[in-house]
């Protein structure tokens, strides 16, 4: 099986990909997994350290062939608020409940979940359901930036109070 031995950034490799692989959020954070490509192929990606891929990146491959990494569509609640106060409220409450979230000027996006949608409509915000790519914010103790330049270690203890 070929192996994926190397990545670039989006918009910054040289050669066209010869094929596509589609991840889920959560799947786009690889170090060592066998993938299926988009025609069959499979690759296996082998790197020393997690590398977290964002739509666009690409995987190099040991005979210099490229794969590009494609957001998949993910089923989604679009949070829309009444103000930028109240996207900052609602923002809060889905940080304290540590769950992934997409953060823009005037949404927020998350994975479905109605117990969560619920809470968020009782705090007076519309929600409603689309099917998009997710990209949810790289949290601060996330432990591996997206460069991956070196390794960080962190207490993960939460105090709430």
């Amino acid at each position: 099986m070929i192996r994926a031995i190397s990545h670039d950034h989006a918009g910054h490799s040289k050669g066209i990909p010869y094929d596509l692989v589609t991840l889920a959020h959560d799947e786009r954070h690889l170090r060592r997994k066998v993938l299926t490509l988009v025609h069959g192929d499979q690759v296996l990606v082998d790197f020393p350290e997690p590398v977290a891929f964002r739509h666009g990146d690409v995987l190099v491959l040991e005979d210099g062939r490229l794969v590009e990494i494609i957001a998949a569509e993910e089923y989604l609640y679009e949070i829309t608020p009444r103000d930028r106060l109240h996207l900052t409220e609602l923002a809060w409450h889905l940080g304290n409940r540590h769950l992934p979230a997409q953060i823009e000027e005037t949404r927020i996006v998350i994975l479905r979940d109605h117990v969560i949608k619920a809470m968020l409509e009782g705090l007076g915000a519309t929600v409603k359901e689309i099917s998009e790519p997710f990209h949810p914010v790289r949290g601060a103790y996330h432990g591996h930036s997206h460069d991956h330049e070196h390794e960080h270690h962190h207490d993960h203890a939460h105090h709430h109070g």
